[in-house]
C-alpha cells in the first residue's frame, strides 16, 4: 500500500504534467496565430504569410505595374515571402524554446523547418 508520502509525490507530478499541458496548448495557440509581414525597400510590395509559411496577403502598390517589369515583380514577391516565412520561423522557434532549449533547430531540421507539424492536431489523439 502507498504511503501519504508517495501519493503527495504522484499529486504533485500529475499537477506538473497538467501544468506543461496547458504550457503546450497556450503555446499551440500562439502558434496557430502567428503571422509576419515582409515590405520591399521601395514599399511597393508587402507580403503577410502564416505560421506554416502560408501567403495570407500580397498586397501591391498600384504604381508598380509602372516601375517594375514582370520579373522584377515576380522576384521581389518571391523575395517578401521568403523573407516573411523566415520571420515566422524565428517566432516559432521563440515560442518553442522553452520547451526544448537544447535542441539545435537548424542543424536538426534545417532552416525551413515547420515547427508546428510536430505538434499534435486538435481532434487527434
Amino acid at each position: 500500500m502507498a504511503s501519504d508520502e508517495q501519493w503527495r509525490l504522484l499529486e504533485q507530478l500529475v499537477q506538473e504534467v497538467d501544468q506543461q499541458t496547458e504550457q503546450l496548448r497556450q503555446m499551440q495557440e500562439r502558434m496557430r496565430e502567428l503571422a509576419a509581414t515582409a515590405t520591399s525597400k521601395d514599399g511597393m510590395v508587402t507580403v503577410t504569410v502564416g505560421p506554416r509559411g502560408e501567403v495570407r496577403t500580397i498586397d501591391l502598390d498600384p504604381r508598380v505595374y509602372r516601375k517594375l517589369t514582370p520579373s522584377e515583380l515576380s522576384d521581389t514577391i518571391v523575395a517578401q515571402i521568403r523573407d516573411a516565412t523566415r520571420q515566422v520561423s524565428g517566432e516559432m522557434k521563440e515560442l518553442m524554446e522553452p520547451f526544448v532549449p537544447d535542441l539545435p533547430f537548424e542543424d536538426l531540421f534545417g532552416e525551413k523547418t515547420n515547427f508546428e507539424s510536430f505538434l499534435p492536431r486538435p481532434g487527434t489523439s
